[in-house]
């Protein structure tokens, strides 16, 4: 008979326990991913959720090398953002799987495609050294899986900087696939932003469409757009976020505006800066991004790098030894984004449902 009793008083005092605001529920210890997420040195991070293998996964440039010399893309993967697993090496520019480039691989775009027999083909779009012009160009390569084999296009995809722009590098590549048109998009420049159709292979752009549309204005304090940009959309907007001041910069920092087109005009923002360095808590650099929404869910998250602590002096090489980290994306009610505060701890973990049939 006693058990009975303690049995039914367990029963009674366990939900008040458990209830968010309870002494206990406060006390619980909730894992978070940790910032950086990734180990050893990465930078300009791309984030994709693919609906093939349902995992999240982060492509970026291989950091920690003398004059951002890496010359191959890895890629991570993980179900929560709690755990990366290291896919491997999924592109190489330092053999012959890429015959126009040697090293400088820097900062790649994914894109998932699903074809109408229900298979999925993967874009890797990156920048490297074009050995043939001796400049940056940007490149694709292709791949039914999101870790590869990818296989290069054979030529560069984008060699020129845009007409009228005399400055800048052909660099810092986003892809989009517009909601409301079906287009899709590609985006990039380094002292410029522009844009242009895809073609409807992926592997082409239709030159005639190719537009600059740089923001205008602004300081090294602010929005002055210098490169990395990154384009999403949210409940009617389009988003613009880029990075402001140098890579090896403490400064570097995530500036944006927003259009009602997928190709501008860009509007700033009234409060542009939504990503800063936070000295105090050691904190520096924090720029070049890119995006990610949960599936099925108005939850959304920035995924960055920052530079590592222990080389913020320029003698150490700041601009190369960076770390990728991950926090959350929030938006007020009319729809603009609320700063982003930098932290150690990251995000707690994930999980995505999607029902069997877009997986």
């Amino acid at each position: 008979m006693k058990r009975i009793i303690l049995a039914l008083g367990l029963l009674t005092i366990l939900p008040s326990l458990m209830c968010e605001g309870s002494a206990f529920a406060q006390n619980r210890k909730v894992r978070t991913s940790g910032n950086p997420i990734l180990p050893e040195f990465h930078a300009d991070p791309e984030v994709m959720f693919s609906h093939k293998t349902n995992r999240f996964y982060i492509y970026s440039t291989t950091d920690g090398v003398p004059g951002w010399g890496g010359y191959y893309f890895t890629a991570f993967s993980s179900k929560d953002f709690l755990d990366w697993h290291h896919d491997g090496i999924v592109l190489d520019l330092g053999t012959n799987q890429v015959p126009w480039a040697k090293g400088n691989a820097w900062a790649p775009a994914i894109m998932e495609k699903r074809g109408d027999d229900g298979s999925y083909t993967y874009y890797l779009y990156y920048s490297g050294h074009d050995t043939k012009r001796n400049r940056k160009s940007i490149g694709v390569a292709m791949a039914d899986t999101p870790i590869g084999p990818f296989y290069d296009l054979g030529e560069p995809l984008i060699y020129t900087r845009p007409e009228h722009v005399d400055g800048g590098q052909q660099i810092d590549v986003d892809v989009f696939n517009d909601p409301v048109s079906g287009k899709n998009f590609i985006y990039w420049g380094n002292g410029y932003m522009a844009v242009a159709e895809l073609g409807q292979d992926m592997v082409s752009i239709d030159t005639t469409t190719i537009k600059v549309i740089t923001p205008d204005g602004g300081t090294l304090q602010d929005f002055r757009y210098r490169e990395a940009p990154y384009v999403f959309y949210r409940k009617g907007i389009y988003y613009f976020l880029w990075s402001v001041d140098d890579t090896g910069s403490p400064n570097y920092h995530v500036a944006y505006g927003t259009s009602s087109t997928p190709v501008g005009p860009i509007i700033v923002a009234p409060e542009p800066v939504i990503l800063q360095q936070d000295p105090k808590n050691e904190i520096y650099g924090t720029a070049h991004n890119s995006v990610i929404q949960v599936p099925g869910r108005d939850d959304w998250y920035i995924v960055y790098h920052r530079i590592n602590k222990n080389y913020i002096d320029k003698k150490m090489g700041p601009g190369y030894h960076r770390e990728v980290c991950l926090d959350k994306l929030e938006f007020d009610k009319d729809g603009w984004i609320k700063p982003v505060t930098p932290t150690t701890t990251g995000v707690p973990g994930v999980t995505v449902h999607l029902p069997r049939k877009n997986r």
